[in-house]
């Protein structure tokens, strides 16, 4: 049986972080579909069409890695793709106590579904969306940060 895992996240936009825990999830799954959530209570600066073909180009090189839209429950959504597996990555302690209730909220709702907690790269503990759309917000420097098609498509967006 192969080991199917979902990503999933608003990846508004994607960042290095994201892409480390993509890659280091290929360690340990066969196929990793990155869910990218359309309904989302956060405001987005990319539409969920915009984040899936960013994602796509970062992951242009695994072909184990697939990009696909969701809406409504991650359960559901790991019913109808055959994952077995979620994710999640925690940067600090604060972002536990909300993936653990996740966690066992997806568990109620569908009983084979496990999530996984991976801890980023030490370099990118720091790193988040939010934080990557402020600085790219006042001009600052994001190259390290994310991918270059994202770091275009930033600058497009502030344009």
């Amino acid at each position: 049986m192969s080991q199917v895992a979902i990503y999933p996240g608003s990846f508004d936009p994607p960042t290095r972080g994201h892409e480390d825990l993509i890659r280091r999830s290929l360690h340990f799954v066969d196929r990793l579909i990155v869910g990218v959530a359309a309904s989302s209570p956060k405001s987005s600066w990319f539409s969920v069409d915009e984040r899936i073909e960013l994602l796509t180009t970062i992951v242009a090189d695994e072909d184990r890695v697939a990009v696909e839209r969701f809406d409504g429950l991650l359960a559901d959504f790991a019913r109808t793709t055959g994952a077995n597996l979620v994710v999640r990555g925690l940067r600090a302690v604060s972002d536990f106590e909300y993936e653990f209730q996740m966690a066992l909220m997806n568990r109620k709702l569908h009983s084979g579904l496990e999530t996984v907690f991976l801890v980023p790269a030490l370099h990118l503990t720091f790193l988040s969306s939010s934080l990557v759309r402020e600085v790219a917000s006042l001009r600052g420097d994001v190259s390290d940060l994310v991918h270059p098609a994202v770091q275009k498509a930033l600058e497009q967006k502030l344009r």
